[in-house]
């Protein structure tokens, strides 16, 4: 790497600063740029060549060819990669969820479709429109699911995608585009089906997957991941089956119901989040965000969207009569 610098300054020189971030494994842009230049003095075979790795650096390998699409970054993701601190974000929102889902099929003694039983709608945690007040709501209903069906797509989904993202981008990137898809998968349907609920962490795990598949497609030719195309179908098309069930389950539930069920917006709300926000996210590794241009104007354009949707649910309601159902 100290060659690859050098031969990409005209007078042949490492400056002081550029050594410094070397050793302190920081890159700026030049730093990148002069890297990417100069990258025919870095190791020439891929990491795939690499004999005699250990299981955990089996998987770091495996992880560094799934995310990122370029040789040099899979190579200083790999060699730079500390196992502390874990990727606990995922982990500990998906173990959240679990629990939650034990402890009311426990209590209520029904393991799918649980939001047909009256009490289930009950939960503190479950957003209703009645309860628009208590704003804590529009976050906490991602630990609530319709059933194991959901629960488990999603579980599957957060480890299978959430967790390797993670591992390379970090806990606080990651847990920020997921929030972001939970928060804007309930104001919108907040805005667009004033009359439903909502249950499940749909909203997140969307944004995190149409940001991966945004991520893929954009760099098709130098993702190294197997099979990506086949796995790129199969991923759309059980998305795809996921948004189908819920507008199913919307309108043409399959018991009689005490009310409107679970909208299927806050899965459409994540995938947007994720082609917009989370694409710049991963776009930008190991590039400080604030120095992203594209990365304000996703921000101002959430920003926007954030306060729209408070200003509509405090007067929209109201003004519009809307007839909302009882809160259990």
């Amino acid at each position: 790497m100290l060659v690859a610098l050098a031969q990409s300054n005209e007078r042949g020189q490492v400056c002081y600063q550029e050594l410094v971030d070397l050793i302190s494994s920081k890159r700026s842009s030049s730093f990148k740029r002069a890297i990417a230049n100069g990258q025919r003095a870095l190791p020439q075979d891929g990491l795939l060549d690499e004999p005699g790795l250990g299981v955990y650096k089996r998987f770091v390998r495996y992880v560094a060819y799934e995310i990122l699409p370029r040789e040099v970054d899979r190579h200083w993701y790999f060699y730079r990669h500390r196992s502390c601190p874990p990727p606990v974000f995922m982990a500990s929102v998906t173990l959240a969820q679990i629990i939650v889902f034990l402890c009311y099929g426990a209590r209520l003694n029904k393991w799918v479709l649980q939001t047909y039983h009256p009490e289930y709608m009950k939960s503190p945690l479950v957003y209703h429109p009645g309860h628009r007040a208590r704003a804590w709501r529009f976050l906490t209903y991602m630990f609530m699911h319709v059933g194991l069906e959901q629960l488990g797509f999603n579980a599957l989904l957060q480890l299978m995608i959430g967790v390797p993202l993670e591992m390379v981008h970090g806990l606080l990137r990651i847990s920020l585009l997921y929030l972001a898809g939970v928060l804007a998968g309930s104001l919108t349907v907040s805005i667009t089906d004033m009359r439903a609920p909502v249950v499940g962490g749909s909203g997140g795990v969307y944004a995190l997957c149409s940001a991966h598949l945004a991520n893929v497609v954009m760099n098709w030719a130098g993702m190294r991941c197997p099979y990506k195309l086949l796995r790129m179908v199969l991923a759309l098309v059980c998305m795809s089956s996921e948004v189908g069930r819920a507008v199913w389950l919307r309108f043409s539930p399959p018991l009689p119901a005490s009310g409107p069920q679970p909208s299927f917006m806050a899965h459409l709300a994540g995938a947007v989040v994720g082609v917009s926000m989370g694409l710049t996210i991963l776009r930008s590794y190991e590039a400080r965000l604030r120095d992203q241009c594209g990365w304000w104007v996703v921000l101002l354009a959430y920003g926007t969207f954030l306060l729209f949707a408070i200003f509509w649910n405090i007067f929209a309601y109201d003004l519009l009569g809307a007839h909302i159902p009882p809160p259990p």
